[in-house]
């Protein structure tokens, strides 16, 4: 008797397990469903590319979306190669803490250590600092990814640039500090480092298809990108075999490695098995050390932002993006779940490794469909209506996108990539004269309407927009020169100061990002601005509004963008018709 009630029990106890598991996996697969419907959905929107989830060691969604490549029609899959961007910095804090194993260095070592004839300022900073971004270095040296300056030359002149603070005295973000780590890596362990980090790193975690260049990837199986969604660019791989098989210096070891989800998720289950680090290391990697904003919402570690969940669990986290590709990975130790996120084309609208955390952990929540971004957006209306209908194209991009339109620089932008690719102006003319109803007292936009309706044909209309961009600008050579070509000559006249108040203009001091690695520094002396760009003189700067200034020594503007709450939050430097961003530090 006492021998059938123990089985009793037992079998009761087996049941409510199974059925505990079998609530589980119910749960696990409604999750799965919402988040691919969502996914799925949201192609037509603009999204592609991949998401891998697991949970508590089990793969619970690994699928692609959408298109790897469009023009050959190419699905994206789990398998699709693709750059990961700035999360290459993590396999850089990684590979550091390797040679630390190895007894090669020690986090506090100076960079005098290992660089010879360095400058006063520079001597002193850290491994340590250089991995949480409180080294005070420049962001990055060069002219973006693809600027192969000679190593010597790179580490020169990025050694002999100006700190932008004080070693050691808060976050700034640094891919040169990166770039440095790279070269200690080579330098100590004598081996180059993308050898480095697939023998310590990826051999031992499994990873065949991560690297710069040694994986032996097949060429269908890379994403080719497209920027604003829509523009074709090829693959980043491309563009380093057109070089010479070499990557530049400007982002080695802080960004470009390639991988697949499968990869990183492999990488995933090394980290979490002590497999690459010991328990001790990997500990090290992933604290929390400095704070990224003043809020203290999140932390840098080595390699990996650290974040608070809403449940107040860790989150172990980085991205990485070029404006065309972008990768998510999200990592929750407690919880043991991991996502794994990759696209092709985009846009903020279609970072979504977030959104993704939310649905895991709250079965209510139910994200917004994707808004398609305007470049998307207006190539979709304009597939798929007549030029009849662009005022109803214009009314929703004034309805839908305000946001996108505190300047002209979105539609001009669209307005000329159209112009270049379509045989038929008329919807770029429509961007244009969108443009000028809304910014009326910009001369580049004028300009820009004026060379629409040139390759109209429409000698009348292009020649008065010019004369408007002339009145509004006179200085501005490109309406100058199409004005010549149709047999007017106008000369180029000096712009007459205005009287801009003081407060007015101390509050535009500060430095702007303009490209990385390339800062413009603006300046009150005197009771005038001045503008200094990186390497270069300072200028002097003159008031033709409150918020627009022309410059001393060169044909050029400068006009300050404000928020919604009137704070100044970038610049556009206006130079021979074309106008570039430049963000507040």
């Amino acid at each position: 008797m006492k021998k059938a009630l123990l089985t009793l029990i037992t079998l009761v106890l087996l049941f409510g397990r199974t059925t505990s598991y079998a609530q589980k996996a119910d749960k696990d697969k409604f999750i799965i469903k919402k988040i691919d419907n969502y996914l799925n959905d949201n192609i037509a929107n603009g999204f592609s590319g991949a998401v891998l989830v697991a949970k508590q060691g089990k793969i619970i969604l690994n699928k692609g979306y959408g298109l790897a490549n469009r023009e050959d029609n190419i699905l994206y899959s789990s398998n699709t190669v693709a750059t990961i961007g700035s999360t290459t910095k993590q396999f850089t804090a990684t590979a550091i803490l390797k040679l630390v194993e190895f007894n090669k260095v020690k986090v506090t070592d100076p960079l005098s250590t290992f660089f010879a004839d360095l400058p006063n300022d520079k001597k002193d900073i850290t491994i340590h600092q250089l991995l949480t971004h409180t080294s005070g270095l420049i962001d990055v040296i060069g002219e973006g990814d693809f600027d192969y300056i000679p190593r010597e030359e790179f580490f020169k002149t990025l050694f002999n640039t100006e700190l932008i603070q004080k070693p050691g005295l808060k976050y700034r973000y640094s891919n040169a500090g990166y770039s440095i780590l790279a070269r200690i890596i080579e330098l100590v362990s004598g081996q180059e480092y993308e050898h480095f980090i697939n023998e310590y790193l990826f051999k031992p975690a499994g990873m065949k298809q991560t690297g710069y260049f040694i994986p032996n990837w097949d060429k269908k199986k890379i994403a080719s990108g497209y920027m604003n969604t829509i523009i074709p660019v090829g693959t980043m791989i491309e563009r380093y075999h057109e070089a010479g098989n070499k990557v530049s210096w400007t982002l080695k070891g802080n960004g470009g490695i390639h991988s697949t989800p499968e990869d990183m998720y492999k990488w995933y289950l090394a980290l979490k098995s002590n497999t690459v680090l010991s328990k001790s290391l990997t500990k090290i990697l992933t604290t929390p050390y400095t704070p990224e904003q003043e809020n203290r919402s999140s932390h840098y570690a080595y390699g990996w932002a650290i974040f608070n969940s809403d449940r107040n669990t860790k989150i172990v986290s980085h991205n990485g993006g070029n404006r065309i590709f972008f990768h998510d990975f999200i990592w929750l130790p407690k919880e043991d779940v991991v996502i794994i996120f990759f696209t092709n084309a985009t846009s903020r609208e279609v970072e979504l490794a977030w959104p993704i955390e939310k649905m895991i952990f709250n079965a209510d929540y139910q994200p917004k469909p994707i808004k398609k971004n305007l470049s998307f957006f207006i190539l979709d209306f304009i597939k798929k209506n007549e030029i009849n209908q662009s005022n109803v194209l214009t009314t929703m991009i004034k309805k839908e996108y305000s946001s996108n339109l505190r300047n002209g620089d979105a539609l001009n932008d669209m307005g000329y990539m159209i112009l270049r690719q379509e045989e038929n102006p008329d919807w770029a003319i429509e961007l244009f004269r969108l443009n000028v109803q809304l910014f009326s007292d910009n001369g580049n936009l004028w300009d820009s309407l004026g060379d629409g309706y040139k390759k109209k044909g429409d000698k009348e209309k292009a020649i008065k927009a010019y004369q408007k961009a002339y009145e509004l600008d006179p200085s501005l050579t490109a309406s100058i020169n199409s004005l010549a070509e149709f047999g007017i000559k106008v000369e180029a006249k000096v712009k007459k100061e205005a009287v801009v108040d003081h407060s007015i203009l101390k509050s535009y001091t500060g430095k702007y990002e303009l490209k990385p690695g390339f800062v413009l520094t603006v300046m009150y002396k005197n009771g005038k601005l001045m503008i200094q760009p990186t390497g270069r003189d300072s200028m002097l700067m003159f008031a033709e509004s409150n918020e627009k200034f022309f410059l001393e020594k060169i044909n050029a503007s400068i006009r300050f963008n404000k928020k919604d709450d009137g704070k100044i939050e970038s610049l556009t430097l206006i130079e021979s018709g074309e106008e570039m961003l430049a963000n507040r530090l």
